[in-house]
């Protein structure tokens, strides 16, 4: 997925580094401009920088309990609020106007 950045949320791997390790606090290793995550549900989590937007990568561990899946969910929606500056509600409207074409 490829998430926008709101006006006056840089596009930096040194922040976004930093949000994931308060968020997540293991699991995290960065190579060049990549960082990559691994914690709970997400088996791994690839996420750089490209064009101005955060690009996230993800595959989900399998057979994943119930309440990894929502804590885990709850983390990533957390850092991409953090990240971005976008509510998950406000990214769901932007996908969908980009999905239609405006």
């Amino acid at each position: 997925m490829e998430y926008t950045f709101k006006r006056g949320y840089t596009a930096d791997m040194e922040r976004i580094e930093g949000i994931l390790k308060e968020i997540f606090s293991s699991g995290i290793t960065r190579n060049g401009e990549r960082i990559t995550l691994s914690y709970g549900a997400l088996k791994s989590c690839q996420i750089w920088i490209e064009n101005k937007k955060l690009n996230v990568l993800t595959e989900s561990l399998p057979g994943a309990p119930d309440d990894m899946i929502m804590d885990t969910n709850r983390r990533f929606r957390k850092f991409l609020e953090r990240a971005t500056g976008y509510t998950t509600k406000q990214r769901v409207q932007m996908a969908k106007r980009e999905a239609q074409g405006e």
